[in-house]
């Protein structure tokens, strides 16, 4: 009787967009070979001295582009998996050694040759004899597919809670005038964090919200969190631990390390350098903002925005928060984000926190700007200090002088605090 090397425990697939991935969970690591077939179309995955636990009846194949998955043992002690392909693909495999709970892995990514349907254009309101685009906000569910995220208590998993905040984000953003959402992730598949960082980039998106319910070591850690991209290490221990947990969902979710880092020459390197300082302020500030609302619905973990080197934040030129609506690992915080409820009031506290942001200073060109700019002709209006701004730069910004906002708020100094609320004239 012929003893096989590895076995094939289970197999595993996710729909995405644009591609599908089938996962084979393996006893030990086994050497594989791919290649594709025409005339039908057909992957074929040959899987050294490996024996498959089960067949593939419960793979769910509908709405992808594998019509049949057929398999059978080999004289050379292989298994041959052969699926049959209703549409041409574009198929690549690689190993994953065993990580954390998850064991060996071979993973299959068949990516869709059809041109992907394009995305929506950013939708325009029309104003006299100009063109007002929206305010575009990427919201990033974290995880996903492959990579649960954190498990609380009933099995709660962290990419189904924050695939539902979401959502209900994008809700509430779609039904505001002069903003419109775009999700990352709006299904159970799995984005490596680079892509998504780069997602919003390409969609040209004014802001990058991620948002997670990660879980810490402590089940005791409470409270909600907002975090900006640090440089130069992290804020806190919490900070650090859930940064490295958050970068290592490349390993789990599956792009086998791959640098981070992007190796370019020195004048791009400083050009880079600058961007992402403004790029860094304008995150804090409205991470500050989102920090505000949340900790009226939420216990805040920390008071103010924390810093760590998550990599789903390192774009040099879109401005990026990491949302922590809550420990999921602790089982009080769980039991809110369970409730459709809760997962409701923390979209909208997130998103009254963005508002803010973007009414004290509107992307130019925007219906929002275009809006300020008719209010400030004809009325003063209230401005909330955010953390960065100095008096010079809000009279700069409001095109007024440093003299008249001090008469205005009857200040006797430049000094001015977080939080506090300032009048600013009509231009």
């Amino acid at each position: 009787m012929q003893s096989f090397a590895a076995q094939v425990d289970g197999v595993r697939l996710w729909r995405a967009p644009d591609s599908t991935r089938l996962v084979f969970d393996l006893s030990e690591a086994a050497d594989h070979k791919l290649f594709t077939l025409q005339n039908p179309n057909r992957v074929v995955i040959d899987i050294s001295g490996a024996d498959l636990k089960k067949g593939f009846g419960d793979v769910p194949i509908s709405d992808t582009p594998i019509g049949k998955i057929r398999y059978g043992s080999r004289q050379d002690g292989s298994l041959r998996v052969v699926l049959d392909m209703q549409t041409q693909v574009s198929p690549r495999s690689f190993a994953l050694k065993k990580h954390g709970d998850k064991p060996d892995r071979l993973v299959i990514d068949l990516y869709d040759t059809t041109p992907a349907k394009k995305a929506e254009p950013v939708k325009v309101v029309k104003e006299v004899s100009h063109d007002k685009r929206d305010i575009l906000i990427a919201i990033d569910a974290g995880h996903g597919g492959e990579d649960p995220g954190a498990i609380g208590p009933k099995k709660l998993r962290e990419k189904d809670v924050v695939l539902a905040i979401a959502k209900e984000m994008a809700r509430l953003v779609d039904a505001q005038p002069g903003y419109k959402a775009k999700l990352v992730r709006d299904g159970d598949y799995y984005i490596p964090l680079r892509e998504r960082r780069n997602k919003a980039r390409d969609m040209r998106a004014d802001l990058f919200v991620s948002i997670h319910a990660d879980a810490f070591h402590n089940p005791k850690a409470r409270g909600a969190s907002v975090f900006a991209l640090s440089r130069n290490g992290a804020t806190s221990e919490t900070a650090r631990f859930l940064a490295s947990k958050e970068n290592d969902a490349d390993l789990i979710g599956g792009v086998g390390g791959v640098s981070l880092t992007d190796k370019d020459d020195v004048l791009a390197g400083v050009l880079v350098d600058l961007s992402m300082t403004a790029t860094l302020t304008n995150s804090l500030q409205v991470g500050e903002h989102v920090l505000g609302h949340m900790g009226s619905i939420a216990r805040l973990h920390k008071k103010h925005v924390e810093q760590a080197g998550f990599a789903v934040l390192k774009s040099p030129d879109v401005p990026s928060i990491l949302v922590e609506t809550g420990f999921i690992s602790n089982p009080h915080e769980a039991g809110k984000l369970a409730t459709s409820s809760y997962r409701k009031y923390m979209a909208k506290a997130i998103f009254q926190g963005v508002q803010d942001y973007f009414s004290a200073q509107p992307p130019a060109g925007t219906w929002v700007a275009w809006q300020q700019e008719v209010k400030r002709a004809t009325e003063p209006f209230e401005y909330t200090i955010a953390k960065g701004d100095t008096l010079s730069g809000i009279a700069k910004r409001h095109s007024v002088s440093v003299k008249t906002l001090l008469e205005l708020n009857r200040l006797s100094d430049a000094s001015i605090r977080v939080g506090q609320k300032l009048k600013i004239p009509a231009s």
